[in-house]
């Protein structure tokens, strides 16, 4: 079955299922993806989003609008 597949099925059953089932795999699946990778206890990475932090307010890197980013997403689409 190929991971396309996999993801249609997985859509279709949180479509019909109940609230109680939903809860349910919601729980199993937000522990396990955050068993792959707690980013807060990761020095170098928190040491590096500090540093971007400050970079920004501090006016060192002017950052991207938000409207700047969909623009160049639109554009990356339509070039490929």
């Amino acid at each position: 079955m190929t991971t396309e597949t996999k993801r249609e099925k997985l859509r279709d059953y949180v479509e019909t299922v109940d609230d109680e089932e939903i809860e349910t795999m919601f729980t199993v699946f937000e522990d396990q993806l955050a068993e792959r990778f707690k980013w807060w206890e990761d020095e170098e990475f928190v040491a590096e989003l500090e540093q971007r932090v400050k970079d920004i307010e501090s006016g060192k890197d002017k950052g991207v609008s938000w409207e700047e980013v969909k623009k160049n997403a639109r554009l990356s689409r339509v070039h490929k």
